[in-house]
């Protein structure tokens, strides 16, 4: 039999300690919100909410103070309106239901809630039935300014009081379409219906007046206190938007062909036939429309010349004579200012202008002439360029963090008479100081690496550096674009810093590597490029040394088919202050490099790509290594990623022959007679087991890898070491590669020894010898390698141990190398690399090893003690901890859907326990594993809510807790009472908060099927583990239903 019984029960104390150690969470979102659809600002509050179109609610104020909510059902939120001051929001979705959402206490603890929801019944027609579901589809919200009353505008033309508090109708104050036209003189009614409700619009000083815009251009002001029309303005354009204007004796309308009109009451008329001003901005041709309207002492929003700019997103601001015309790179979705809403003031004095695009948020400063861009502390969009590859870089050195600042600072100076900051800053962040300082470089498709605070809640931009200035482009058309006349009319300003457009594919950052002692850093890219960095605090002018690395070795009968290498510039560059490029190795052939690592202490640099890897001596910038790992049957490896010329009859014939060898090998095992009597052995063993005994799982069969494969020679990992390689008595630097085949190169270095005090080695060359050669009996692709000291820990960093930095390695003990490949890891003796332990996981759990990492996890219980566990995830999504060096399994979670391909190719792990991953192409989902090491966002809020006990009634029952799949930060609440001042009964004993948790649809973070990642999944992600999650036609045709939905809608709403 293949059960082994092992002893019985658990150890108490381990798993007491297990507590201590780890625990799940995922605590926080960074970046920009996936497919926004809505935005809202409470200006009293000055916290801002972004619906999306998967009917998540994220709402923001200052850096820190965020928190998310989803509602039940996965619906698009088209409108969203804050109760001022009372930390309530009103959402309308498209299905035309309105829904409350508060921010309440709970167990002490504060987090937005969905309180009410609410469907407007349909409309009894004559005959009894009910009117088409349309008619009563409601188009617009406007919150009174009392803020206890909604009015609904619908697709019939008619207008709906709703009470916010209970969200029922208000009986008898419905104002038909019909009552509308009888206010309407007999000669100017024309037989026509209104249309539907297109705009509503409260009055600042007389909150019981309402402006309504019907679609055909019709303006009335209802008086809700008489139940009667004060006054009609006879439009007859297609309407918008409409705009009161601060004294509410002046109204602007916005229309269809890109006009705008100002209406004036007359005090002893209550018709006005003609509007006083009607122009169209950019005329006189038509124009695209004027979607929405703002009228700010002297400013507005303007549509665009159709003929010419119809595929432009625009928004226009006109003071006075001044006009400039936004130019933005994605799709408007909306816009506020941030101005004075108090009935007292005169002006509104517009401080800023804040654009809701599809891809990004953009904040202007209407205070400072020439209206400049706000740097935003959050939401930015990482996805500026697509994201292909990211690294972190824990406990970054204080100065090293100054000297990345202040780049930073210098890349994009601010005016120095711009007085204004960041408006959005409502709420307090209570959270601490963290402890460490984190950095999150991600490379892009457009060759740049960006810099991230990732240390706490806000991910903060820091600093951009560009490695496409190194390299003649074949397409610089964008500086020509940018330096067309400025005479041109309309005046176009370029907004904001999504670019998805790269110059040129190759440019494509496919790996990066930081030393945070030494500010080195290496650049890895698509066409072979590697870049070796130094951080510079003053400009310089140099020219970039050059070496080039064949992998082939003169291998004969391999053809290069990919894309040609770049070309670097010649002569002395002029470089900004930042990282500046020292040397550029260039492999040969230019393949995407796919393994990188550093180690600046010997001053060495290793890479890999499909062909082989390469060893550099970049402080004589000679090359000392290079190794071709290629199969004789490695054609795919020749063709490249970027390749055009693949053989379809080639493909076809792979594709037969792996079907056929299934086929035969599943003969084989059918035919296999012992299988059956296996089966019942292992039921009859099954039900002989005592219930509480630990079994060991039989182990699975897996099918034998062939050494044949195409692309087995890639290089998945490289690895520096001081340790035991050639005898157990002399240790020395050694570097370590690991491929595809399952295939492990060791090779010692011979390093010349830098003199005491002195950080250069001398200049005599890097020797390197082939040490040891293991292959792995199952073949499966090498995913990393580390060598654990005499203590079982993983060896300290460059310089770490040198500069006291990390406790010295044991080098008296001996030493152990871990190689984890795609199906399990084992622990080898150093220098005999004998097998010491082994865990299979593949066997185990029928999954294979994604992404890996050495964690340290400190307990809660005690500061002092900490463990050094291997995290590991999965192809299917899950993470499992395992202790090192026993590679026993401690414990084990669901993280990532198994669905979510993109997700799990860009998973990064912290030293620290934590991780991120792209749950879309513009947001990382943050997790933690350790139960102390913990990043998730604490802040008050100061609101003031009349609440009475009446509304318990009316409320939904709490949404059930599901697992947890985004941040939901905890929020401590101050209430006000009547008076303004702080409620002292809720503003005591809320010291230690735990997470809330949201509710999350899983289309909130599919992120599976996106097209618009790209992601670093070199020999990660394969045909197979993309068959095993294809949906089945009727899941295929109803997402391609809702795909035609969405471009449908994505036409409609477009905002100019």
């Amino acid at each position: 039999m293949k059960f082994r019984f092992r002893r019985q029960g658990a150890d108490p104390q381990r798993e007491k300690l297990k507590q201590e150690l780890f625990a799940f969470n995922k605590t926080v979102e960074h970046g920009f919100p996936n497919q926004p659809s809505a935005l809202a600002f409470d200006p009293q509050l000055r916290i801002m909410a972004i619906g999306t179109r998967s009917g998540a609610v994220k709402i923001y104020g200052a850096p820190g103070v965020e928190f998310t909510g989803l509602h039940r059902d996965a619906a698009t939120v088209t409108q969203m309106h804050f109760l001022p001051g009372q930390g309530r929001l009103l959402t309308l979705l498209d299905d035309s239901s309105l829904h409350l959402w508060e921010i309440v206490h709970h167990n002490g603890c504060a987090h937005l809630e969905e309180a009410l929801g609410f469907q407007l019944p349909s409309r009894p027609g004559f005959d009894g039935a009910s009117a088409p579901s349309s008619l009563t589809r409601v188009t617009v919200v406007l919150l009174v300014a009392a803020g206890d009353t909604a009015v609904l505008g619908t697709e019939g033309g008619s207008v709906f009081f709703l009470n916010v508090t209970t969200l029922t109708l208000l009986e008898g104050q419905t104002l038909s379409p019909d009552e509308v036209l009888r206010s309407v003189p007999d000669e100017c009614r024309c037989g026509k219906a209104l249309g539907p409700v297109e705009s509503l619009q409260g009055h600042l000083q007389e909150p019981t007046k309402i402006l309504v815009g019907y679609s055909r251009g019709l303006l009335v002001i209802w008086n809700q206190a008489t139940q009667c029309v004060d006054h009609v303005f006879l439009g007859n354009q297609q309407l918008e938007s409409l705009c009161w204007g601060r004294g509410g004796g002046t109204i602007v309308s916005s229309h269809s062909d890109g006009s705008y009109a100002i209406w004036s009451m007359d005090a002893g008329s209550s018709l006005t036939l003609q509007p006083t001003v009607a122009t169209t901005p950019y005329g006189p041709f038509p124009c695209k429309a004027i979607n929405k309207i703002l009228w700010r002492n002297c400013e507005s929003g303007g549509g665009m010349p159709r003929a010419s700019y119809g595929d432009r997103h625009c928004v226009s601001v006109l003071q006075a004579e001044t006009l400039v015309t936004l130019d933005f790179t994605s799709r408007i979705i909306d816009f506020f200012t941030v101005h004075s809403t108090r009935p007292e003031d005169e002006f509104d004095n517009p401080q800023a202008l804040a654009v809701l695009l599809e891809e990004e948020l953009v904040v202007l400063d209407l205070q400072t002439p020439g209206w400049p861009a706000v740097p935003a502390p959050y939401l930015a969009p990482l996805h500026s360029s697509a994201i292909t590859c990211s690294a972190h870089v824990a406990n970054v050195p204080a100065k090293l963090w100054a000297r990345i600042v202040s780049a930073g600072e210098q890349q994009s100076p601010q005016p120095g008479s711009s007085t204004s900051s960041w408006p959005i800053t409502g709420g307090r962040n209570l959270a601490q100081e963290p402890s460490q300082r984190g950095l999150l470089l991600t490379g892009h498709e457009d060759g740049t690496v960006r810099f991230w605070d990732a240390s706490g809640v806000a991910l903060r931009p820091l600093y951009k550096l560009n490695t496409a200035g190194l390299f003649q482009t074949d397409c610089e058309h964008a500086d020509s674009l940018a330096q067309a006349a400025e005479d041109d009319w309309p005046p176009f300003r370029k907004v904001g810093c999504f670019d998805p457009y790269s110059d040129d594919p190759r440019l494509g950052v496919q790996k990066v590597a930081l030393c945070k002692y030494t500010a080195q850093m290496v650049v890895a890219g698509t066409a072979g490029q590697v870049l070796v960095l130094e951080l510079s605090d003053v400009p310089e002018e140099q020219a970039v040394s050059v070496a080039s690395v064949d992998l082939l070795q003169d291998r004969e009968g391999f053809t290069w088919k990919g894309h040609e290498r770049l070309s670097p510039r010649t002569g002395p560059l002029l470089w900004p202050v930042g990282f500046q490029p020292r040397v550029l190795v260039q492999c040969l052939p230019p393949a995407a490099v796919t393994a990188v690592t550093l180690h600046t202490e010997w001053s060495l640099v290793a890479f890999g790509t499909s062909h082989g890897f390469g060893l550099f001596d970049y402080q004589r910038k000679s090359p000392v290594l290079a190794r071709c790992t290629l199969h004789p049957n490695d054609s795919l490896a020749m063709e490249g990623p970027l390749s055009r010329v693949k053989s379809l009859k080639k493909s076809l014939r792979q594709s037969f022959r792996r079907i056929r060898k299934s086929r035969v090998s599943g003969k084989k095992r059918a035919a296999n007679a012992n299988s059956k009597l296996q089966e019942a052995n292992a039921q009859l063993a099954e039900q002989a087991c005592p219930h509480d005994v630990e079994m060991t799982p039989v182990q699975r069969r897996i099918e034998p890898r062939s050494a044949d494969d195409s692309l087995s020679g890639v290089v998945r990992c490289l690895y520096f070491a001081d340790t035991f390689l050639r005898d157990a008595a002399h240790h020395g630097p050694t570097m370590w590669a690991g491929t595809n085949s399952g295939s492990v190169f060791a090779y010692a270095l011979e390093v010349p020894v830098a003199a005491t005090g002195v950080e250069k080695r001398p200049e005599r060359p890097v020797e390197a010898v082939l040490g040891k050669e293991v292959q792995l009996m199952h073949r499966a692709p090498v995913v990393a390698i580390a060598v654990l000291d005499g203590r079982g820990r993983p060896l300290p960093e460059p310089y770490e141990a040198s500069r006291d930095l990390a406790q010295a390695p044991d080098m008296q003990g001996g030493h152990a190398v871990l190689i984890a490949s795609e199906e399990q890891f084992k622990v080898f003796t150093l220098p005999k690399v004998s097998a010491k332990t082994k865990f299979k996981l593949t066997a185990h759990e029928g999954c294979r090893v994604r992404k890996v990492a050495l964690a340290t996890f400190a307990s809660v219980a005690c500061e002092d003690y900490a463990e050094t566990c291997l995290a590991c995830l999965t192809n299917l999504g899950d993470v499992h901890v395992f202790s090192v060096p026993g590679l026993r399994p401690q414990v084990h979670y669901s993280c990532i859907r198994k669905e979510d391909i993109s997700g799990i190719a860009s998973c990064v792990f912290t030293r620290h326990g934590q991780g991120f991953y792209l749950i879309s192409p513009s947001e990382f989902e943050r997790f933690s594993l350790s139960a102390r090491n913990i990043t998730e966002p604490l802040c008050s809020l100061d609101i003031s809510w009349p609440r009475d006990d009446t509304q318990a009634s009316y409320r939904l029952q709490e949404s059930p807790k599901l697992s947890q799949a985004n941040g939901t930060p905890s929020i401590i609440l101050a209430p006000q009472s009547h008076d303004g001042s702080p409620d002292p009964a809720h503003s005591k004993g809320a010291d230690t908060l735990e997470p809330s948790e949201a509710i999350l649809s899983p289309t909130s973070i599919d992120s599976a099927t996106s097209a618009d990642t790209t992601l670093d999944t070199t020999g990660d992600v394969t045909v197979e583990d993309v068959k095993d999650f294809l949906g089945s036609s009727e899941e295929s045709e109803k997402n391609l239903r809702n795909l035609a939905e969405d471009e449908a809608r994505a036409c409609t709403i477009l905002i100019k």
